[in-house]
């Protein structure tokens, strides 16, 4: 059974930094690629950032390219998003979730999905 946990979420002013964490269990952690999500209250959830099974390769989308960075870490099972020079449109719950199928920036690629963490940035 996959389980993803997401962590590290929180209030930050503009300009700030978080880095948050998805603990995976389940699987073999190192053979899937991995995305980051985010959704906004009356939004839909959009794509943040995707990275590979070794770590090798990221794509992330334009409002956050410079500014947040995917990594991994396949022996603690865990993959991050640091998140720097925040802006209040940044704010939404953030979610990690493993690839299944299809292209890596629509949601309905991923089958495994993170409760989700809220990041608030205050202006």
């Amino acid at each position: 059974q996959v389980q993803l946990v997401e962590s590290g979420g929180g209030l930050v002013q503009a300009g700030g930094s978080l880095r948050l964490s998805c603990a995976a269990s389940g699987g073999t952690f190192s053979i899937y690629n991995m995305g980051w999500f985010r959704q906004a209250p009356g939004k839909e959830r959009e794509f943040v950032a995707f990275i590979t099974g070794s770590g090798v390769s990221t794509y992330y989308a334009d409002s956050v390219k410079g500014r947040f960075t995917a990594s991994r870490d396949n022996a603690k099972n865990t993959v991050y998003l640091q998140m720097n020079s925040l802006k209040p449109e940044d704010t939404a719950v953030y979610y990690c979730a493993r690839q299944g199928r299809g292209s890596y920036y629509r949601a309905e690629s991923y089958n495994y999905w993170g409760q989700g963490t809220q990041v608030t940035v205050s202006s």
